[in-house]
């Protein structure tokens, strides 16, 4: 199957080399202007792995077009942009698959939401969703992740393609939930790395428990199934995202509260904005999303941020 993995950093060459680990015949693209890229080009590797001469590297997406599938391993913030380019292809009849994880500041959109919104309708979206880190899947250490899609004949195409022993993919059953869960967890993570840059990791499980109820909420505001929350693409993701020291986003929260500089912005910075946005949309509370906002963002005290969030008024648990 011809595969396209557009996105060179470090989940779309860890996509790429999975997929030809598995058997696919896969293109990996970057701009030409990728520093990522133009390592590729020149020795074929980068700090996590190493991709085999029989995957194709481009720096033209145009050659997106000649692919059955192509995935989409971007910044989310840029997938309008992406997708404004791809629109000059005409692309039709193609599996789109956006293993990212996010939510489009300034609109509140889904990633599939703005992917079904630039695209022919004969092409079908779906998104790979799930917990897993670079460094443990190269070392043959396997997992389980998600693959959802409003189309249910391109759900299972995917998962019947892509499945290996070292990811097992589940049947993903609620796009809005899965999709709301996977980026709100990067979030979490970034509380969760706070608390240990601060030496409150005990808070860790009221962090989890909390975090998982109120993005539960979130979820059955905008329509999805609440239990979700509780699935693969959200708490499932909790290990690998709020203990793992590979964690970006945990990583980046214990930095950011230790005033150590991070040379990239994890995921759930831009993120937590767009969670504020929904929250006043939907007319749901999410405190913890408002904590850490207001520490990234309003320069608030972390120590003292987070100790409030922890101590608030008493509520019940759920």
């Amino acid at each position: 199957m011809k595969i396209t993995v557009i996105g060179c950093g470090r989940w779309g060459s860890f996509i790429t080399w999975y997929l030809d680990h598995i058997g696919q015949q896969v293109t990996l693209y970057g701009r030409k202007t990728s520093a990522h890229m133009q390592r590729f080009l020149s020795e074929r590797k980068n700090d996590l792995l190493t991709l085999p001469e029989s995957v194709t590297l481009t720096t033209c997406l145009a050659s997106a077009a000649a692919s059955e599938i192509i995935v989409i391993s971007i910044n989310s913030q840029g997938l309008q942009k992406l997708m404004d380019e791809l629109k000059a292809l005409e692309l039709k009849n193609k599996k789109i698959v956006l293993c990212m994880k996010g939510i489009e500041i300034a609109t509140g959109r889904r990633l599939s939401q703005i992917a079904g919104e630039n695209l022919d309708g004969s092409n079908k979206i779906a998104v790979w969703l799930g917990p897993g880190h670079v460094q443990e899947f190269t070392r043959g250490i396997p997992n389980c992740m998600v693959i959802d899609s409003e189309d249910t004949e391109t759900k299972a195409a995917l998962i019947d393609a892509f499945s290996s022993p070292l990811i097992r993919f589940y049947y993903g059953q609620d796009l809005i939930g899965n999709e709301i869960g996977g980026a709100a967890k990067n979030v979490i993570g970034i509380a969760a790395g706070m608390l240990d840059g601060l030496h409150l990791s005990t808070l860790k499980g009221a962090l989890m428990s909390r975090g998982t109820r109120e993005v539960a909420r979130l979820i059955k505001a905008m329509g999805g199934n609440e239990l979700s929350a509780y699935g693969l693409c959200h708490l499932g993701d909790y290990e690998a995202t709020v203990f793992s020291e590979f964690s970006h986003n945990r990583r980046f929260g214990e930095w950011f509260v230790q005033g150590k500089e991070s040379h990239d912005l994890a995921e759930g910075y831009y993120t937590v904005r767009a969670m504020l946005f929904l929250e006043e949309k939907y007319g749901v509370e999410l405190p913890i999303c408002r904590t850490v906002y207001q520490v990234l963002y309003e320069n608030r005290e972390p120590k003292e941020a987070l100790e409030d969030l922890f101590t608030r008024s008493l509520k019940n648990e759920f």
